[in-house]
């Protein structure tokens, strides 16, 4: 009698640490996923005291919507806000500086809980180049609509909402995208899913798989991930109606057909070197590169290695751009090496 009543009363405490799990874990997945109207934004996890870990834990994280601060003016003259519809009745807000039908066009995508002008030195160091550039807030951010983001996913559809109207509305010679961390997965989704066809594409900091870069937040706090990365991914996917699991760039990257070029910190604990190398790996393109900035994490690189950056790009806006010219290496050409 008394093992059972033990029995029962093990079950009964399992039962209410795995409804209690998950109720952190759904609380914890809204939190990341919904940006709050105000309130101080947490601190980075590794930065976390023992008690900001227990309450991050508890009530989950608050990040204020990101607000894009300045004017287009700030790049450069001339150049001015777009707004581009998208679907879902999303409103996206873009700057920008055109040089010229003849020019390139780099179309540029933050990370996550970032907004535009978080590129603007990158914009700034591709306007010396002599390109033009469209950076552009995903929804939830900046000047778009909404108050959310599902971490490249949806914001794939953002991506090819501004591909498209870029086809149809602005003259260049060639487009190329670029995106950090979030806006990497999402341009690989879009091309993947969406049927986007770039020229070329440059990504920062890509994870190889939505489940990793879970995992790789508890690692920062210095908290074993299983199953808490586990149950976050899967009601963070319930809430929005997607399968978290399945959201992989890693898988996306089979669909890359244009020039790549990717860049990639050394001790990016967010996104590990050895995922993007995971990701670059499954590109089928045979012009391809990784580039590794040595003694940095999850950030820009322009910062710190300006002139790498920028030759790197260089090199990868000129092989789109003859890839473009010449018919060859190209989304669009038949002769996709």
């Amino acid at each position: 009698m008394k093992a059972k009543r033990f029995l029962l009363t093990v079950l009964l405490v399992l039962l209410i640490a795995f409804i209690l799990l998950n109720g952190l874990a759904y609380n914890h997945a809204y939190s990341m996923m919904n940006f709050t109207a105000s309130g101080l934004r947490t601190i980075k996890p590794e930065n976390l005291s023992l008690w900001g870990k227990v309450r991050t834990i508890i009530f989950g994280v608050n990040i204020p919507r990101p607000l894009s601060n300045g004017n287009p003016s700030d790049l450069a003259r001339g150049c001015r806000i777009l707004y581009v519809n998208g679907g879902e009745d999303t409103k996206l807000e873009t700057w920008y500086c055109s040089q010229g039908e003849k020019t390139q066009l780099v179309i540029l995508f933050h990370g996550y809980s970032a907004e535009k002008t978080s590129l603007s030195d990158e914009a700034k160091i591709l306007l010396d180049l002599g390109v033009s550039t469209l950076l552009v807030d995903f929804r939830g951010s900046g000047g778009s609509s909404e108050s959310y983001t599902t971490i490249g996913l949806r914001e794939s559809e953002d991506v090819a909402d501004i591909v498209n109207y870029v086809e149809k509305n602005l003259r260049h010679s060639s487009v190329v995208l670029f995106g950090q961390s979030m806006g990497a997965a999402a341009i690989l989704r879009a091309m993947h899913e969406l049927e986007v066809k770039p020229d070329g594409i440059i990504l920062e900091a890509v994870f190889d798989r939505m489940l990793t870069t879970v995992q790789n937040r508890f690692s920062a706090m210095g908290l074993p991930s299983f199953p808490s990365a586990q149950l976050l991914v899967f009601w963070g996917g319930i809430q929005w109606g997607f399968d978290g699991f399945a959201h992989n760039p890693m898988d996306y990257a089979s669909s890359v057909c244009s020039p790549a070029l990717f860049l990639h910190g050394v001790d990016d604990p967010r996104a590990t070197v050895v995922e993007g190398r995971r990701v670059f790996s499954a590109v089928p393109a045979r012009h391809k590169e990784f580039k590794e900035f040595v003694a940095v994490g999850h950030e820009g690189y322009t910062s710190r290695f300006p002139n790498e950056w920028r030759t790197a790009v260089s090199d990868l806006l000129k092989r789109a751009e003859n890839g473009k010219v010449n018919g060859i290496f190209s989304c669009n050409s038949q002769k996709i090496d």
